[in-house]
């Protein structure tokens, strides 16, 4: 009989009651007890979703307090040594300031969870010797078999993809930290076994990504070894956002199921499936309902999906679940009591897709015709979504496939540009400007929301929104710096304020996904055909161009961006949808331009995270991904400036791609990795205006003048001085106006004494 399955759940309530008490731990209005009773409060009755919908596998210890990385490396003790940890179990103070830095040690680095928007933190090899501190999963499947009786299926982080995931090891070291790894995975699984477990859940994402054959076996000997005294405990090896890179030799490890994506990584994994079979003898989990996108599944496909993985596996030995985590997806569609009822019924969030998942199971126990209802409800809903006018803009789609997408290309090469430039804006040598956006106090927050509500009227709100743009050019321009931004105080989201602002997207209530820590965001939904409609970002950035005589940047959020950190129709390709936004935000560089606005930032901070997991399929990604950039930005003038941005992420993969972009300057978020993204360009001669992140936003500590003047001594080891700017990693949104002003000043000091130290000459 077909069993269900479930690869994790999000941890952040239907509220986002997970995050108010993070936030409310970390600025001490609750102790560390309530905090840990609240979270408890929220995992359990995540649970008891799962167990009343009748879920036979449900998932325990997919929970975190901040991130599950980091919960797996607290676990082992891959805890880095400025955090002065003296061994034992991990105080929770030891775990925030990993995460969110302290007074005296920076935070460990965060990049994003494969092609995700999740971002993870990065655990550091120092040549630490690892112990086993606490059996995270044991103390996870014992809360949830005592309170609620549910026998849990354990989760555990992976031992090669938590060793891939890590920093700071040369290929010598794999070894050594392999044999440090599997006697605690062991004593884990062991503990388990002892304890009555019947299955426990190891994430092998990696395996989906393009590991060597070399590689491939060194899983092989891993899973041999931590497999060889176990006898009662059954192993999910769980693989998820692609197909399996080497099928044939994962499906022979040494494990009781293997767990697949037929949704992302689903006609690799199907033809493999046809071709080489599946062992009689294991379980496939078959990953059949999205967990990534919001779109309700057509049941009937779904179910014709199934049967014919069926045809390679038998009923008892196949389960099905979603594709991955079901932590990228919302919480549940009945928090949502705004949209329009078409759009919502096309709609599945976590609870939803649970309930898809058991709909598709019991149809295969007891015969579809038993269920005819949910069929053809899921069916109608589907057929009347598909025929809103807003899917069907023939004006967008001819736009699309016509002349402008080869339009892509600036008038003059960027040596050229750079003195034109330079002529107009008489920049000094390295200079400062910040990202973007600048602290969202609650009173910015809760003026927003009045306006939102009708409490006040436009023009107080736009009064509002003015007062706090002049206060911050006034303490930009008392701080130094150079270029200034007009702060975003009218914008909740980079993605959602310009999603609001364009045709074919839809906005939800509570539609929350963690992103980072206690971050949530609530992505925009790209349903239909995207169309400029009237500018976006003029007023407020001509507004704060008439406040000063610095040069203030016009702030977009990019193509690919857009695209990636927005649930995005799957009708269409994403290169198509990209394209449709690519010309819409043409639109507006245009109109900042004829308004007067000469330099324009257009960030793309998820330009990494689309990138497929297969190394083969990365040009054809990043040729559109390029393309659709240039063509946002390419009819410009050459005296105009055009600036991005990009989050942290491994450049040397694509350093190439990022020249391309033909931007005039980009910024680069680097301070977490202290520097050593520098080395990207010892190997690639980049030669436009590059900003390398001098100091940590994610994190409230103020940072030194030192520490800054460090990470700019090394940019300079690298890169010319003409072509190095200074700015902080990321927006300042999330940060207090007291530390962002801080910060600031020692940033714009950092940077006096290096000119100080090159000698104060005007840039050529």
């Amino acid at each position: 009989m077909v069993k269900s399955s479930i690869a994790g759940y999000p941890v952040i309530g239907e509220n986002r009651e997970w995050k108010r008490a993070l936030e409310a731990f970390w600025s001490k209005k609750i102790s560390e007890d309530d905090l840990l009773q609240t979270t408890k409060e929220i995992r359990l009755a995540n649970l008891k979703k799962q167990q009343d919908a009748g879920i036979d596998f449900i998932a325990v210890g997919d929970f975190t307090l901040y991130d599950r990385v980091l919960d797996t490396s607290v676990m082992f003790g891959i805890i880095p040594s400025r955090y002065n940890w003296k061994g034992g179990q991990v105080s929770t103070s030891t775990y925030f300031s990993m995460a969110r830095g302290n007074d005296e040690a920076v935070a460990s680095e965060m990049t994003k969870w494969f092609n995700t928007n999740y971002h993870y933190i990065v655990p550091e090899y120092e040549g630490q010797r690892f112990e086993l501190t606490e059996n995270k999963p044991l103390a996870a499947y014992r809360e949830a078999k005592k309170e609620l009786g549910i026998e849990g299926k354990p989760v555990l982080l992976g031992p090669y993809t938590l060793l891939k995931l890590s920093k700071g090891f040369e290929d010598n070291d794999v070894p050594s930290i392999i044999l440090q790894l599997i006697p605690l995975y062991q004593r884990v699984l062991q503990e388990l076994q002892d304890e009555g477990v019947q299955w426990v859940q190891i994430d092998e994402p990696i395996l989906c990504t393009s590991i060597s054959s070399d590689e491939m076996k060194t899983v092989t000997e891993i899973y041999s070894q931590l497999t060889n005294n176990l006898s009662g405990l059954n192993i999910l090896l769980q693989t998820y956002f692609d197909s399996v890179e080497h099928y044939t030799e994962t499906i022979a490890l040494p494990v009781a199921a293997i767990g697949l994506d037929f949704v992302h990584g689903r006609e690799k994994n199907l033809d493999n499936l046809k071709q080489h079979g599946f062992p009689k003898d294991k379980v496939l989990a078959a990953g059949i309902v999205d967990g990534r996108n919001v779109w309700r599944s057509n049941l009937q496909k779904k179910l014709t999906l199934t049967e014919t993985i069926q045809q390679q596996v038998s009923p008892d030995k196949l389960w099905i679940q979603p594709s991955c985590s079901l932590l990228h997806s919302p919480v549940t569609t009945r928090s949502e009591q705004k949209l329009d009822q078409t759009i919502l019924n096309a709609l599945a969030f976590a609870d939803e897709k649970i309930e898809e998942i058991k709909a598709i199971q019991t149809a295969l126990q007891y015969g579809k015709e038993k269920f005819t209802k949910v069929f053809e409800d899921s069916e109608a809903a589907l057929t009347a979504f598909n025929a809103l006018p807003a899917r069907n803009n023939k004006e967008v789609r001819q736009a699309t496939s016509g002349s402008l997408l080869s339009d892509s290309k600036r008038n003059l090469p960027f040596a050229e540009r750079k003195v034109k430039q330079q002529e107009k804006f008489q920049l000094p040598l390295l200079p400062t400007t910040t990202i973007g956006s600048f602290p969202q106090t609650p009173e910015v927050r809760a003026t927003r929301n009045k306006w939102r509500k009708g409490e006040i009227t436009n023009q107080q709100y736009k009064d509002f929104v003015n007062a706090e743009i002049k206060e911050w050019i006034d303490i930009q321009e008392d701080l130094g710096l150079d270029v200034l931004v007009h702060g975003e105080f009218e914008r909740t989201d980079m993605v959602e304020y310009f999603g609001e602002k364009l045709d074919g997207f839809v906005f939800t209530e509570k539609a929350w996904v963690q992103s980072y820590g206690s971050r949530c965001v609530k992505p925009p939904i790209i349903f239909g055909d995207v169309a400029f409609t009237k500018p976006m970002t003029v007023e407020e950035s001509v507004y704060a161009k008439s406040l000063t005589d610095h040069e203030v940047k016009g702030m977009l959020t990019g193509p690919v961006t857009i695209l990636n950190w927005s649930f995005v129709r799957d009708d269409l390709s994403r290169e198509e949808v990209t394209n449709q936004i690519a010309l819409a935000l043409r639109k507006e560089i245009e109109a900042l331009e004829a308004a007067g606005i000469h330099m324009i930032q257009v960030d793309e901070p998820a330009l990494r995270e689309g990138l497929p997991l297969k190394k083969a399929e990365w040009k054809h990604y990043l040729d559109w991904a390029v393309n659709a950039f240039r063509v946002s930005t390419a009819s410009v003038e050459d005296t105009t400036q055009i600036h991005t941005h990009m989050c942290y992420c491994d450049f040397n993969d694509f350093i190439e791609a990022i020249s391309a972009l033909d931007a005039d300057v980009i910024s680069i978020e680097t301070s977490r990795s202290h520097g050593d993204l520098v080395e990207a360009f010892n190997e690639y001669h980049y030669d436009k205006g590059i900003g390398l992140g001098v100091y940590d936003i994610h994190s409230p500590r103020v940072p030194a003048v030192e520490e800054m003047t460090e990470i700019i001594n090394k940019g300079l080891e690298v890169l010319e001085p003409n072509q190095f700017w200074i700015n902080p990693d990321c927006g300042l949104k999330t940060r207090k106006r007291e530390e962002t002003v801080a910060a600031l000043k020692n940033m714009v000091i950092a940077t006096v004494q290096a000119r100080e130290k090159l000698g104060v000459v005007a840039v050529k």
